[in-house]
């Protein structure tokens, strides 16, 4: 497996993403703004892309990060990968100053989440139909 960190929204990512969300989700609106300023982490096998998350800032003055478009193809899920990436963008979120990560989960996925240390906060909303939930996490308690 080989990781790398994109600071553009390249192809690879980009059919990580219509696999996932767009072909095997029905989402509709994937793409945006924020990929224009996001880290991007991109798993690859061999050369096949197979997994990508983002990392962005959401809070300058908290040093506030969100991880957001966690997507692993369906034949490499069951993996621990979604623990790889959240790891992965947890430590580059401190590399660059982050106290604290958010994301807006699926609710079907909240206790994955939970089981790596995040806690949901507020009411169940709807992207494009699906319910997702707040959550956040410190990155390292013992500072606050």
């Amino acid at each position: 497996m080989n990781i790398q960190y994109l600071h553009t929204l390249d192809n690879r990512v980009m059919e990580v993403r219509k696999k996932v969300f767009v072909e095997e989700q029905g989402f509709v609106d994937e793409f945006g703004d924020i990929d224009t300023r996001a880290i991007h982490l991109l798993i690859l096998d061999n050369e096949l892309p197979i997994a990508t998350a983002r990392l962005f800032l959401t809070n300058k003055d908290t040093q506030t990060y969100a991880i957001g478009r966690v997507a692993i193809i369906k034949e490499y899920r069951g993996k621990k990968l979604g623990n790889k990436i959240l790891h992965c963008l947890e430590e580059k979120a401190k590399e660059i100053g982050g106290k604290m990560i958010e994301l807006s989960a699926q609710c079907r996925v909240q206790q994955f989440y939970e089981k790596n240390g995040y806690v949901a906060l507020g009411e169940i909303h709807l992207d494009e139909g699906c319910p997702h939930i707040h959550m956040e996490k410190i990155l390292n308690p013992s500072t606050i």
